[in-house]
């Protein structure tokens, strides 16, 4: 583990890993949500994970690891869950979704390809889906682009160069309940686990 302490909105711990998409989302210190205060929107989120993208210092302060990727959470907006994230060469997140939280994430550094599903997939009650044609979609994220995505958004999100790291920014309201990993083979889609905050910590 590596300490860091480069931003007030930065949290003092950094983490490594070679598999798990993203880390506990508990912050015992984190300060609550003020009652008054409006959820944030996907537009607030992506403003937020655009403007933290900017912060040249911040992105700089992210330890690298070139086995895994490394994260530090944020203080996201309104409550939200945020994290800055580094992806080595050739790793990725695996197929998954974010259960009721929407979501922004931006490349800061490098570029990103994310792959994702143009389908409203059945909440609950399934293990393993047929998936039409044509719900595949792909875009590249290269530094300064960005996107927002709603509920039930099925993705993975790759750093495909051989060479370069790549950063970027996320933020998820509410903080993610959970996180349904699936696994894919063609056209058919498995949901393999799901994850809830208490197998993070």
């Amino acid at each position: 583990m590596v300490s860091v302490s480069v931003s007030p909105s930065l949290t003092s711990s950094a983490r490594s890993a070679s598999s798990p998409a993203y880390v506990s989302p508990h912050t015992p210190d984190a300060p609550a949500s003020p009652a008054s205060v409006a959820a944030p929107t996907q537009a607030d989120l992506l403003d937020f994970v655009r403007r933290t993208a900017a912060d040249e210092a911040l992105i700089a302060s992210l330890p690298l690891d070139p086995e895994g990727r490394t994260w530090v959470r944020l203080e996201g907006p309104g409550g939200s869950e945020a994290w800055l994230i580094g992806w080595p060469p050739g790793s990725g997140t695996g197929w998954h979704d974010h259960a009721d939280s929407v979501g922004a994430f931006l490349t800061a550094r490098g570029t990103l390809k994310e792959y994702s599903l143009a389908a409203r997939l059945p909440t609950d009650g399934w293990r393993t889906l047929e998936l039409t044609d044509g719900v595949d979609r792909s875009r590249a994220l290269p530094a300064g682009r960005g996107r927002s995505f709603g509920r039930h958004h099925v993705h993975e999100v790759l750093n495909e160069s051989a060479e370069e790291h790549a950063v970027s920014v996320h933020a998820y309201y509410p903080p993610l309940p959970r996180i349904r990993r699936y696994s894919r083979t063609g056209q058919v889609l498995r949901l393999e686990q799901v994850e809830s905050p208490e197998d993070w910590q």
